[in-house]
């Protein structure tokens, strides 16, 4: 299995993964954050990305993450992982949740890859914006490990880059939101578009 995985904050490095070699990727919407490093961790050859770039230099409403997933499809992932550092609102500092549905407060964003020329408007089904099977296998990876991780939850996607006010965490409360982060749109559905399979693992800090 080849997996992709988008690093977060705090997540530019993949410390024990045994690189292989790295590689630039041309696409047809620009540079993605960082060459791909290619290596295994385990038996499993793995592909990562961390999509705030070396040295953790882009902001999240300025990643380019229509270059970012298409590169992952280039290169032949099965799937993908999103590492995402976030804020806990309905969990405490610590929690790991694998979340399954995504309210997006994002604004000015590149959200599809369906514009341009095109010969009729697409629509593409989000009633579940994270791959059910990439979420079971995370799920059923952690409780091998004897790791706790939450099954389910909402993400809210924010602009970013500066933090949210008590108030607006209260509001994202209201709406059902049970973490909050700033790169969970339009990463999800981005890769939906191109029919990749994807999950996201959030860590509340």
């Amino acid at each position: 299995m080849r997996l992709g995985v988008f690093g977060g904050s705090g997540l530019s490095r993949f410390k024990d993964l045994k690189v292989k070699h790295r590689q630039i990727v041309r696409t047809p919407y620009g540079e993605p954050s960082a060459p791909v490093v290619h290596g295994t961790f385990g038996d499993v050859e793995i592909c990562f990305l961390p999509r705030h770039g070396a040295g953790h230099r882009l902001p999240p409403h300025k990643i380019n993450y229509r270059a970012n997933i298409w590169t992952m499809q280039e290169i032949g992932v099965d799937a993908i992982i999103g590492l995402a550092t976030v804020g806990g609102i309905t969990c405490g500092p610590e929690t790991l949740m694998i979340p399954d549905q995504v309210i997006d407060y994002t604004w000015g964003r590149e959200h599809t890859l369906y514009e341009g020329h095109l010969d009729s408007v697409t629509h593409i089904d989000f009633t579940q914006p994270y791959c059910s099977n990439m979420r079971r296998l995370l799920i059923e990876a952690a409780a091998r490990a004897g790791i706790d991780v939450l099954d389910g939850g909402t993400y809210g996607a924010t602009q970013g880059p500066r933090l949210e006010t008590p108030a607006e965490i209260d509001r994202l409360e209201r709406d059902g939101a049970d973490m909050v982060g700033m790169t969970a749109m339009p990463e999800a559905v981005l890769a939906a578009e191109l029919g990749l399979e994807y999950a996201v693992i959030g860590l509340a800090v």
